[in-house]
């Protein structure tokens, strides 16, 4: 993928950008699901270089995850899930920074909306792949588990929507 055609760049791929001192830079902290369950680690910041800010952690899952994630696929088509083929070193997944919230005091990251079953089953990637526009979309549609969302909406107004809302500012410290 070219630079022309890419929309997301790993924050340490930018040496002009930093997280602002008024924002909480979370790598390093664990991701916690629905379930109170740990299912990884940040590891990055995704940017969007047209919006100009964090839009996407990188997440690297754990193991167990991963381990279970590989039952994924004997799932029937007709039950409505979709399942996703992830390769082996395919460890890592995105989540919009809108759909988290912060556990400031013992510095985790809160996935209120997305259970551990959703993450185990979600399209994973390789740590520091280039993140094209369709993986966004299919990851999107599957965290919201509504199909419909169209690929029209992948346009300079897609990080409006609140799953973007940003969720790291340090507003009432």
């Amino acid at each position: 993928m070219s630079d022309n055609n890419k929309s997301l760049y790993y924050l340490e791929e930018l040496p002009d950008y930093k997280v602002a001192s008024d924002y909480y830079d979370v790598r390093g902290w664990d991701v916690i699901d629905a379930e109170n369950r740990t299912v990884g680690k940040v590891t990055n910041l995704l940017i969007n270089k047209q919006a100009e800010r964090v839009v996407y952690l990188d997440v690297e899952v754990n193991k167990s995850l991963i381990e279970v994630g590989y039952n994924t696929y004997q799932v029937p088509a007709s039950d409505g899930v979709h399942g996703f083929i992830n390769k082996d070193g395919d460890e890592h997944l995105i989540v919009p920074i809108g759909m988290v919230s912060l556990n400031k005091e013992q510095k985790k990251v809160l996935t209120n909306q997305i259970d551990y079953n959703t993450f185990a089953k979600a399209k994973r990637f390789k740590s520091r792949a280039a993140i094209d526009r369709e993986y966004e979309l299919t990851l999107l549609r599957y965290f919201l588990r509504d199909d419909t969302i169209d690929i029209s909406i992948m346009d300079k107004e897609f990080y409006k929507r609140k799953e973007f809302d940003n969720s790291l500012h340090r507003n009432d410290d």
